[in-house]
């Protein structure tokens, strides 16, 4: 029987490792996706494409939809 119950001791210590390293990692990789999406505001009328501001949003329209007309709200940046 002494076996089992250091089996059981065991088996609680590394479970109480794993759960202090998972801590120690900070967040989790859905976490970091969730606020990376909320940094993507603005979006391409065009290709849906997202971008995080609105200088980088003017760059990508003059980049990959140069036939198109510039929209208003990108003609003052």
């Amino acid at each position: 029987m002494a076996r089992g119950q250091q089996k059981l001791q065991s088996q609680a210590k590394a479970a109480e490792k794993i759960s202090k390293l998972k801590k120690q990692q900070g967040h989790s990789a859905t976490e970091q996706k969730k606020a990376a999406q909320k940094a993507l505001v603005h979006v391409c009328a065009i290709c849906k494409a997202q971008m995080p501001d609105p200088k980088t949003y003017k760059q990508h329209f003059e980049n990959k939809h140069p036939k198109n007309d510039l929209p208003e709200d990108l003609k003052s940046i």
